[in-house]
C-alpha cells in the first residue's frame, strides 16, 4: 500500500468514528434529560435493529464487490489463455501470415498492460487501439486458407479463441470504473449515523466512548474495503493484469 492509501484508510476510520461521536454527542444535547433510562429499551431495540440492517447491507455489497474481483481475475486469466493459444496455434500452421498474427497479438498485450489498463481504472473505457491490434490479427486469421486437415482445425481454433478474446474485453469494460452506487453511501452513512444518535441514552463514560469508537473505526474499515474493490483497476486494491504481463514477457522472448 501508498502512503496515499494508507492515509486514505485513515481517513475512512476517522471519518465513521468522528461522525459516530458527533453525532452521539448532539443526540445527548438535543435530548437534555436525565432521564434517560426510561428511554434505554426503545433506543436499545431501535439501535439492535438498525444496527442488524447496516451489518447485512455492508456484508451483501462487500460479498458483491469481492465476487466481482474474483470474477474479473478469472476473465483475465481465460484472455490471456486465449491469446496464448492463437500464438501457438499460428506457429503450428506453418504460414507465411502466421508471423503477422503474433506480431500483432504482442502489439495488442503491449497497449492492453499499458494504456488501457490505466484507462480502463479512469473513465471504464477500452482502448481503441487495443481494439485495432486485435481486429487486425483476426482479419489475418480470417485470411488463411487451410490447405490441410490440421490446417483446417487449427484455423478454427483460432478464430474461436480470437472471439473468447473480444468476449473477455467487453467483460473488463463490464468491470471498469466504480461499481458502487452512491445510494450505497447514503444508506451506509445514515446507519452510521442512527445507530450512533440511539446511544445518547448511555452516559458518555470512557468505556461506552471506546466501544463506539472501535465499532464505527471497524465500520470504517469495512467501508473502505467496499471503496477499494469498488474498481479493480485503481488503487489501493488494483488488479494487476499479470497473466497478461506474464505471457507477454513469454512471447516477447
Amino acid at each position: 500500500m501508498s502512503l496515499y492509501d494508507i492515509l486514505l484508510l485513515f481517513a475512512f476510520i476517522g471519518g465513521t468514528t468522528g461522525l459516530s461521536l458527533s453525532v452521539y454527542f448532539l443526540a445527548r444535547l438535543a435530548a437534555r434529560s436525565a432521564e434517560h433510562e426510561r428511554h434505554r429499551e426503545v433506543a436499545t431495540s431501535m439501535v439492535v435493529r438498525i444496527g442488524a440492517l447496516q451489518g447485512l447491507i455492508l456484508a451483501l455489497v462487500f460479498a458483491q464487490e469481492m465476487a466481482a474481483y474474483q470474477r474479473l481475475e478469472a476473465v483475465i486469466s481465460t484472455e490471456a489463455s486465449a491469446i496464448a493459444d492463437v500464438f501457438n496455434d499460428a506457429g503450428r500452421y506453418g504460414d507465411d501470415a502466421s508471423a503477422s498474427i503474433r506480431r500483432e497479438l504482442v502489439a495488442y498485450l503491449e497497449v492492453v498492460t499499458g494504456d488501457e489498463w490505466q484507462r480502463l481504472g479512469n473513465t471504464g473505457d477500452l482502448s481503441p487501439a487495443a481494439w485495432e491490434r486485435w481486429d487486425q490479427a483476426y482479419r489475418t486469421v480470417l485470411q488463411l486458407e487451410p490447405r490441410s486437415a490440421g490446417q483446417s482445425a487449427l484455423h478454427d481454433h483460432m478464430i474461436a479463441q480470437m472471439h473468447a478474446v473480444a468476449t473477455a474485453r467487453d467483460q473488463r469494460a463490464r468491470y471498469g470504473a466504480s461499481t458502487i452506487l452512491p445510494f450505497f453511501w447514503l444508506a451506509a452513512l445514515s446507519g452510521v449515523v442512527l445507530i450512533s444518535g440511539g446511544y445518547y441514552v448511555y452516559p458518555p463514560e470512557r468505556q461506552n466512548i471506546v466501544l463506539m469508537g472501535l465499532f464505527n473505526a471497524y465500520t470504517g474499515i469495512i467501508l473502505y474495503m467496499i471503496y477499494a474493490f469498488s474498481n479493480p483497476f485503481l488503487a489501493p486494491a488494483a488488479l494487476q493484469p499479470e497473466p497478461l504481463s506474464r505471457l507477454l514477457r513469454a512471447i516477447s522472448a
